[in-house]
């Protein structure tokens, strides 16, 4: 099965411009956990509720601001993946590069959607959903200091 075919798209995305409280805000209303962070509808990065907590509210100060953008706090190293892949392959790809979401470009690298670990478990198979899960939370226990 082709990621195309169980990806969820449209993306709702946001810029480096995008404040925190309007990523957040995004991210709610659409019930995502991610927006990838696009320039001329290529992306450059990902914004994560993880990233708005840890790098933003955790860290305090001049983060905390609601017009605070997300510049500083979004993951430069997004981890891609192409619409016309196999699913299963990008779900090793999940699990070797520990995240639990992909962003899905096209073959001119235009991001075209998101495929997560869920959509993973509902489309293709939950044994490999379950594989990649475990590669993930295996690693971040070895990186949780002690």
């Amino acid at each position: 099965m082709l990621v195309r075919n169980v990806m969820s798209s449209p993306v709702i995305s946001a810029t480096a411009e995008t404040t925190i409280c309007d990523a957040a805000e995004q991210m709610r209303a659409n019930g995502v956990g991610a927006l990838p962070v696009l320039q001329d509808g290529r992306p450059i990065g990902i914004v994560t509720d993880r990233d708005i907590v840890i790098r933003a509210l955790a860290a305090g100060g001049a983060a905390l601001r609601p017009d605070t953008n997300i510049r500083n706090i979004y993951t430069r190293d997004v981890i891609t993946c192409f619409a016309d892949q196999d699913a299963a392959k990008a779900a090793a790809v999940m699990g070797e590069d520990r995240v639990r979401r992909l962003l899905v470009i096209d073959r001119s690298g235009a991001a075209v959607g998101i495929l997560s670990v869920g959509d993973i478990a509902e489309h293709v198979s939950e044994e490999l959903a379950g594989q990649a899960l475990g590669e993930i939370s295996e690693a971040r226990a070895r990186d949780m200091p002690n």
